[in-house]
């Protein structure tokens, strides 16, 4: 499977007093390998365009980064699966490492830029979960529960995720039909511990975002269209921690 995922973001939220506004594009490259029905196999690798726009000293100044970001390598694996006539449940677990691939140390006529802005973090982090599958003729439930364990700087991860897919059109299930038109909805939470500079806790990171996620799916037998926009719906965010604004995805992927 090949799949290929464009990603906005803007962040322009910003209790600090600097009027900062971040925007970032990244294009998400990965390709899975199914070993066998219960074992696949991800590389995921990232590329990003990054801009800080900020006011210092009563000057405004833009900072910017582009480049390729960190490496990351997973497996999943279906625990267990119970099949019945048009409907499965699948649980599968995960888990994987992502490696300091990526330039973490870039540096502008400013300075050094900030951790938002470097193309990778600079250390091996550890990630899994487990995910659960509910699909029907009509709908698919899928929930899912992860933590990413990041070695230095950047805070650990604790994220659940729970997405409704319910098919749109065609209403009913006939011959002939090239493909499925799905609506989404998805809910994210996403809990990071504060992020670490020179050993020292930094107290203007880290919280949690509950985010609402609604979206739509085309599905064919070898290809998949897909788009879903992502906007907080609550941020609990510790001191002046630079909130989001939105995150717009698109997607294509093929299996071959």
């Amino acid at each position: 499977m090949f799949r290929q995922q464009l990603r906005w973001l803007r962040s322009g939220d910003d209790p600090s007093g600097l009027d900062r506004e971040m925007e970032a594009f990244a294009a998400i490259s990965v390709l899975g390998y199914g070993v066998n029905s219960k074992l696949a196999l991800f590389g995921v690798q990232p590329w990003t365009d990054k801009s800080l726009e900020l006011t210092v000293d009563g000057s405004a100044i833009e900072r910017n980064n582009q480049g390729l970001g960190d490496f990351t390598a997973f497996a999943r694996y279906t625990l267990w699966q119970k099949d019945a006539l048009g409907r499965t449940f699948r649980l599968a677990g995960f888990g994987g490492l992502t490696a300091p691939t990526g330039e973490d140390d870039t540096s502008g006529r400013f300075g050094r830029l900030p951790p938002p802005l470097q193309n990778g973090s600079g250390a091996w982090d550890g990630f899994g979960g487990l995910v659960a599958t509910w699909q029907t003729l009509d709908y698919q439930l899928d929930g899912q529960i992860s933590y990413r364990a990041n070695e230095f700087e950047v805070g650990d991860e604790t994220r659940l995720d729970l997405s409704w897919q319910q098919r749109l059109w065609p209403r009913e299930l006939e011959g002939g039909v090239p493909g499925f038109l799905y609506g989404v909805l998805e809910f994210n939470w996403l809990y990071q511990d504060k992020h670490r500079v020179d050993g020292q806790r930094d107290d203007d990171s880290g919280g949690d975002t509950l985010w609402l996620s609604p979206g739509v799916q085309y599905v064919t037998k070898r290809w998949v269209l897909e788009a879903v926009a992502q906007k907080p719906v609550t941020q609990n965010l510790n001191g002046t921690a630079f909130e989001n604004d939105w995150i717009a995805t698109t997607s294509f992927r093929m299996n071959f």
